[in-house]
This record gives C-alpha cells, sequence and structure tokens, in this order.
C-alpha cells in the first residue's frame, strides 16, 4: 500500500470461522458473500489464511495464494491486497483456540465504507481511541430475553 492509499485507510477487522473437517467449505455460499462484499467496495482482503488443526493438535497453516485450489476453490478468485499480516503468534493463538479435527479461515479485512468518513476525522484532527463489536449472539439474547419480559409484563 503506498501513502495515498493510507490516508484513506478504513478501520481493519480480523474473523475467524472454524469448520468440522467434514464440513469444510471454503468454496461455496461463503466466498460468493465475500466476493460481493468486495466487489461493492465495502471490504477490501488485506489477509486470508487457512488453518488446518489435525487431531494430535498440531497445526497448519496456509496464505491463499499459497494453498491448493481444490481447498478454497472461489476464494483463489478474489482480488486481494496480501500483507500477510498475521504474525506467527497470532497464527498460534488462534490455532490454540481451534477444536482439533477442525479447519478455520482467517480473515483480515479493510471496512472501506468506514474511509472516507475516517480520513474526515483525521483531517480535523481527531483519532479513534476505542471501538468494539457486539456478538451476534449477544444481541440475539438479548432480544429474546426483552422479547419475554415483555410477554411477562403483559
Amino acid at each position: 500500500m503506498d501513502d495515498t492509499s493510507l490516508d484513506v485507510l478504513g478501520p481493519v477487522d480480523y474473523l475467524v470461522v472454524e469448520f468440522p473437517a467434514d464440513k469444510a467449505d471454503f468454496s461455496g455460499e461463503m466466498a460468493a458473500e465475500l466476493t460481493s462484499l468486495v466487489d461493492r467496495g465495502l471490504v477490501r482482503v488485506l489477509d486470508l489464511l487457512l488453518l488446518r488443526k489435525d487431531a494430535d493438535g498440531s497445526v497448519d497453516a496456509a496464505e491463499r495464494n499459497e494453498a491448493q485450489e481444490s481447498q478454497v476453490g472461489e476464494l483463489l478468485a478474489l482480488e486481494a491486497d496480501l500483507a500477510m499480516l498475521l504474525a506467527e503468534d497470532d497464527v498460534a493463538s488462534i490455532g490454540a483456540a481451534l477444536e482439533p479435527g477442525s479447519y478455520a479461515a482467517v480473515l483480515v479485512y479493510e471496512n472501506q465504507w468506514a474511509a472516507p468518513f475516517g480520513a474526515a476525522v483525521r483531517r480535523a484532527g481527531g483519532q479513534l481511541v476505542a471501538n468494539g463489536r457486539i456478538p451476534t449472539q449477544a444481541l440475539l439474547a438479548a432480544v429474546g430475553a426483552d422479547d419475554q419480559s415483555d410477554e411477562e409484563g403483559a
């Protein structure tokens, strides 16, 4: 990335998705949705890493461009600015959290939709000092609890 693209860099996030070895499919619907996000300019893939944790606990990692086509299918078609942002310690930490006998995809992506706002904040002298994420499961649980209390109060 050059200095110009860094000036309008959006927030960068990562996510890890895990699959049992017999259900791992990195080429179908998941790849199509990620491709759609990239094509619409909402996200830019910065790094994509595939992990396999064997039954004995050993972890093998492959960058998207190093993986076999049979492993990643349609994900190979993504135009990614691969920066290899994940360090060996990151891979070890993620691998430790995986279940033995599973596969995982680690996606590091820029939220391009937020880049112009972030650049405007920086030009105005501001800086991002905190951000966070509320897990979907927590939102669903809160909505369910609120619905249940509404029913009990009625």
